[in-house]
């Protein structure tokens, strides 16, 4: 009886969502700030947050030099739309309450500017992250997910400390190039996208792969996709707005659950 009745239902009539698209510049400054707060709960929910450690940003639409970003030493679970802050090309607070986080700036400043398709980046201290990077080692194509970052993510094989200064910040742009991810070595994982929800999707699904790629060497020896099949897999699910579409159930859900994130 279901199958009869979709049958029957025209496709215009299916509810299907695609990015949208804004009549003004602060409708799409709102919407960007609005899946930046969400996009932070949602990390502070999966456990990405280590300390004052992480941020995500997202760039303005007008002024295409500056990036909104969570605050320096603000819980992700905790952030609202209203306490994001808006930086400068300087490093410097131009609209906000609060501070950046240093690496924030020199890391991300950085990508923005050598990848103007790049509206958000997305970097945190996830666990599993920080494993893989341990071992400097790349992502292995051994599941459909992982696929998505087949010869598309990049290792930064090299860690000097907590970065603070803007040249490491061009060398960590430089090494990932044209690509959706990197891979800092002793360090984490840092993902591109030319919305936020793109990269945030990037980092959670980069960071459960290299969740199941510890536990699958761990258990015994993994069986690879072969390189046709991973390149036609990164071609079906490696674009960012396959990326938009798998993160909205959960945009959704952290909507629903905590909606004072758009205070």
């Amino acid at each position: 009886m279901a199958d009869e009745f979709l049958d029957k239902l025209p496709p215009q009539e299916l509810i299907f969502n695609l990015p949208p698209t804004f009549e003004t510049v602060e409708e799409e400054r709102r919407h960007r700030k609005e899946r930046l707060a969400a996009a932070l709960r949602l990390f502070g929910k999966f456990g990405f947050e280590e300390g004052v450690a992480g941020h995500i940003t997202a760039r303005d639409p007008e002024l295409t030099d500056h990036f909104w970003v969570n605050p320096f030493g603000m819980s992700f679970k905790h952030i609202r739309v209203s306490d994001l802050i808006l930086v400068n090309h300087e490093g410097k607070v131009v609209q906000g309450r609060y501070p950046v986080n240093e690496a924030a700036f020199a890391i991300h400043s950085q990508i923005h500017q050598a990848r103007p398709d790049v509206v958000a980046a997305a970097h945190s201290h996830s666990v599993h992250g920080r494993a893989l990077s341990a071992l400097g080692e790349l992502l292995e194509p051994i599941t459909q997910d992982v696929c998505a970052f087949y010869e598309d993510h990049a290792l930064f094989d090299d860690y000097t400390g907590v970065v603070t200064d803007l040249e490491e910040g061009r060398r960590i742009a430089t090494t990932l190039g044209d690509r959706k991810a990197v891979i800092l070595r002793n360090h984490g994982l840092v993902t591109v996208g030319d919305t936020v929800d793109a990269a945030a999707w990037w980092f959670i699904t980069m960071e459960r792969s290299c969740q199941v790629q510890l536990l699958a060497k761990a258990a015994g020896r993994v069986v690879h996709i072969s390189q046709e099949n991973a390149k036609l897999t990164h071609d079906q699910l490696g674009n960012d707005l396959v990326a938009w579409i798998n993160y909205q159930p959960l945009y959704d859900q952290i909507v629903r659950e905590q909606p004072d994130l758009f205070e």
